[in-house]
């Protein structure tokens, strides 16, 4: 029998540089399979992708030629997926508290018209290293609203080391736009998905920030566009009651039921939020499959209502889950995807398990990856697939007990607990930082500059920060008192 010190000696001989060969036979404690943690299995990772998955004993024999790296106490899972983020706002994340709903209007469409692309590319490395760190192997960007070329955020999140979904957004203001700024419009989209099309970390796709923001016509093309391509296109939708009755006002329709009736719907399309469905518009999402972002911490911050994504799962609707620029951290994402659903739907019906932990795990994972258009290559430990994965430390106190890892992961893992990154083979951190670039210098220098942005910014905030929110009451009591 090993003994605790040397059970633990073995653990931490593992250092970065054993992590960094071309090829690794991987013999975690456990593996993340798509149907639930194994142990005794081994992962062969060769030119970036999963060449061998099994039995430890089996690949042994099969690969001779590679001595297995131990790795006792750690899970090798799949890196997860963010199906909705704004990489270019995550910097300005604090601006959001206490704000009541379309911050975008008064805080996001100033803030990111401020930046020039210099700081685009800072401000998304930045977001890059801080999904990275939260267990994040891929995001799914929902475009920028920032002034300069598109490219500066993709080679932010090519050098972080990011796979990204990378959308353009392609809004042309409405039914009174002109012909010619859609045709502009859509060719500016082609030469988009020509030259990221097939490269190894972006994944061109289209947006249109809301519906509002398109004429039908755009709306549609632009949803043919992206079936063609075979790429997604992404849209907000049925996020905020202002916009739900703007659309109806001006479209006669709610947002999502335009888009139906236009036939912008479909498995190329990702909507992001889907809070205020009504059950018929839950068939058209089924009916046209659809998938959904379903973003909870969103809705804790600045939203109106809860996706009812449990609701979305019985029904057989895809949906990934998305931190919407909130905090980049995966397992308080998977977290709170839980206790969203409890509190908003699961306690008024006596549903004590409200999706068993497994639900937001595979959400947040391979079912992520088929809302954001990526199952082919990566969500999941899997021949063939990209070796997008985290070596998760789970010999802790809190997990030393367990009966149900994957559960538990869900309630109570956490990022301090991720040893290694790794996207397409490579590993892109140790211990939560990067081994290859100054992630300090950068934070530095972003923090630097980050201020005078907001300030310049034509941003309208409601809420006055803690302090002068404490103070304020603290006053109002006072008064009151008197």
């Amino acid at each position: 029998m090993t003994s605790p010190a040397t059970s633990s000696r073995r653990r931490h001989d593992v250092q970065a540089d054993d992590l960094q060969a071309g090829t690794l036979l991987l013999a975690p404690e456990h593996v993340l399979l798509p149907q639930g943690p194994v142990r005794g299995h081994a992962v062969l990772v060769q030119d970036g992708r999963f060449a061998d998955v099994g039995p430890l004993e089996l690949l042994q024999a099969r690969h001779l030629q590679h001595a297995p790296i131990e790795l006792p106490g750690r899970l090798l899972m799949p890196g997860m997926i963010d199906a909705h983020h704004h990489l270019t706002q995550s910097f300005g994340k604090s601006l959001a508290y206490g704000e009541p709903s379309e911050i975008f209007r008064r805080v996001w469409v100033p803030l990111e018209a401020s930046l020039d692309e210099e700081f685009v590319y800072m401000v998304s490395k930045l977001a890059a290293l801080e999904s990275l760190r939260g267990g994040f192997t891929t995001v799914c960007d929902a475009g920028t609203r920032a002034k300069g070329e598109i490219g500066a955020l993709a080679s932010a999140t090519q050098e972080a080391g990011l796979r990204c979904v990378l959308g353009l957004i392609c809004n042309d203001g409405g039914n009174d736009s002109a012909p010619d700024q859609r045709r502009a419009l859509k060719a500016g989209a082609e030469r988009f998905i020509a030259q990221w099309q097939g490269t190894p970390l972006v994944h061109p796709s289209l947006a249109i920030s809301v519906p509002e923001a398109a004429s039908d016509d755009m709306l549609a093309a632009v949803s043919a566009q992206c079936a063609e391509a075979g790429i997604i296109f992404q849209t907000h939708v049925n996020e905020h009651l202002a916009s739900v009755e703007r659309s109806v006002v001006q479209r006669g329709l709610r947002p999502l039921e335009l888009l139906d009736s236009l036939g912008a719907l479909g498995p190329q399309v990702l909507i992001a939020h889907g809070t205020l469905v009504t059950p018929s518009e839950l068939m058209v999402l089924q009916r046209t499959d659809t998938a959904v972002s379903y973003n909870p911490v969103a809705s804790q911050w600045k939203g109106n209502a809860v996706a009812p994504a449990t609701l979305m799962a019985a029904m057989g609707i895809r949906f990934g889950l998305g931190t919407d620029a909130t905090r980049a951290d995966a397992f308080r994402l998977v977290d709170a995807a839980e206790a969203a659903q409890k509190l908003a739907f699961a306690l008024a019906i006596g549903d004590a398990s409200s999706g068993g932990g497994w639900t937001w795990m595979d959400h947040a994972t391979h079912e992520g990856a088929r809302a954001v258009g990526l199952s082919h290559l990566v969500g999941e430990i899997a021949v063939g697939k990209a070796a997008d994965f985290l070596l998760v430390d789970v010999d802790t106190p809190e997990m030393c007990t367990s009966v149900d890892l994957l559960w538990d992961l869900v309630r109570l893992g956490n990022r301090d607990q991720i040893d290694a990154v790794f996207v397409d083979g490579r590993m892109r951190l140790w211990h939560g930082w990067p081994t290859d670039w100054d992630a300090r210098a950068l934070m530095r220098e972003v923090a630097r500059v980050a201020g005078a942005a907001i300030e310049r910014a034509p941003i309208q905030r409601l809420h006055p920060v803690a302090a002068a929110h404490r103070r304020q009451v603290l006053a109002a009591r006072d008064g009151a008192a008197r």
